[in-house]
């Protein structure tokens, strides 16, 4: 093998992991840090000083974890069904929960289809839910002012739950609003017991709170 082209495969195997760190799809994730460590073995099994085993060993056990899980993610993804609801808010939304964790977080969760003009939280009084408004739009009122609106694919109550408070506000359904709902203290328990779905939500919550920041003046409800 030329010297430019074990170059090449050294620094392709280096650009694949530094690629996969980017990846909000652990799928996707897995098999990048696979192909990696498959060319990282290439790269230390033809240099010109000779095979650095020690290096292949650990590439070869980093490799086959990888593909242990690739097999796992795909049965997983065969053995889930998702509603049409769910699927797209897979898609969109919680991408970067496998699909695992996100059937636990779904089935935690309460759908609910409200009237227009019903209160869905009210300003100074404890939260009892976090919600997610899957089709509809609510108005968000501080000191009986309107302050800003929010539509499908937001959440209500994230804040609180994040910083256990009541609510900064009062939100009201502007028109028939469907959403799905979360118990705060179910919700906690579920994310304590399992570490990566809470730094999933976190950043979901994160990105949601960004998205009101970018439309409103006031970044919460």
């Amino acid at each position: 093998m030329t010297p430019y082209l074990l170059g090449f495969i050294g620094h392709f195997s280096f650009a694949l992991t530094a690629l996969s760190f980017l990846m909000r799809d652990i799928l996707f994730l897995r098999v990048l840090a696979a192909a990696s460590c498959f060319l990282g073995i290439a790269y230390n099994y033809f240099l010109p000083e000779g095979p650095l085993w020690l290096v292949i060993f650990w590439l070869s056990v980093f490799t086959l974890i990888n593909l242990g899980r690739i097999v796992l993610l795909f049965l997983e993804k065969r053995s889930i069904r998702f509603s049409d609801e769910e699927r797209e808010l897979h898609e969109t939304l919680f991408q970067n929960f496998s699909p695992v964790e996100f059937m636990k977080l779904m089935n935690l969760g309460n759908w609910h289809k409200s009237s227009e003009g019903e209160l869905l939280a009210v300003e100074s009084e404890p939260l009892q839910d976090v919600k997610l408004i899957y089709n509809g739009e609510v108005e968000v009122e501080r000191q009986q002012q309107v302050i800003a609106s929010l539509r499908d694919g937001t959440f209500i109550g994230e804040m609180s739950f994040l910083q256990g408070s009541s609510a900064t506000a009062t939100v009201r359904t502007k028109r028939p609003t469907r959403y799905i709902a979360w118990s705060t203290d179910e919700l906690k328990k579920l994310l304590k017991r399992n570490p990566t779905m809470d730094i999933a939500m976190n950043t979901v919550f994160q990105l949601d709170l960004t998205k009101k920041l970018a439309t409103s003046p006031v970044p919460g409800k």
